[in-house]
């Protein structure tokens, strides 16, 4: 299978990090599966950021099963710190962190937009169009503060009307 891949023209070409380290790459090479040669950048960030011997060791202990996987991981991290030479991984967690608690406050939003409409809506099918429904003045001890929907513009009902609320007592 490591013979497939790196078999051209009937020479064994060398892997990736065989031709970045100027060695010869034997068949039992721990390098060639996860490194070919036509990706020489994917082992030169690797290599830049935590050696060769490091990467050959820790791939060496791994089971070979595993090793896809952690090379795929290595190869991730070392992208992440030769674009972020500081944070790496961390600065892009970080990111994805801070997107995913403005969504969540987004979303949050929507929801409470959403119940105080359907609020609304309740309220105005219980009153009747001749007057004589239900029509509430002045706030009730038992109500928490109500929130007074106020339209950002004046428009056909196809328009989606901009939202502010405010609460009166």
């Amino acid at each position: 299978m490591k013979e497939a891949g790196r078999q051209q023209h009937g020479t064994a070409s060398p892997c990736a990090a065989c031709k970045l380290l100027r060695r010869r790459c034997a068949w039992d090479c721990v390098f060639a599966p996860h490194f070919p040669a036509d990706e020489p950048q994917k082992f030169a960030n690797v290599h830049r950021v935590f050696g060769a011997s490091n990467v050959s060791k820790l791939l060496q202990e791994i089971a070979a099963q595993h090793r896809g996987d952690a090379v795929s991981s290595l190869v991730y991290e070392a992208n992440a710190r030769v674009r972020d030479p500081v944070y790496g991984c961390v600065g892009v967690i970080s990111s994805l962190h801070c997107q995913v608690q403005a969504l969540e406050a987004q979303l949050a939003m929507a929801q409470a937009q959403m119940v105080r409409l359907r609020m609304l809506a309740h309220l105005d099918l219980g009153r009747s169009p001749t007057g004589t429904g239900s029509t509430t003045t002045g706030s009730s001890s038992m109500c928490p503060p109500s929130p007074i929907y106020t339209p950002g513009g004046h428009g056909d009902a196809a328009q989606t009307p901009m939202l502010s609320f405010s609460y009166e007592r």
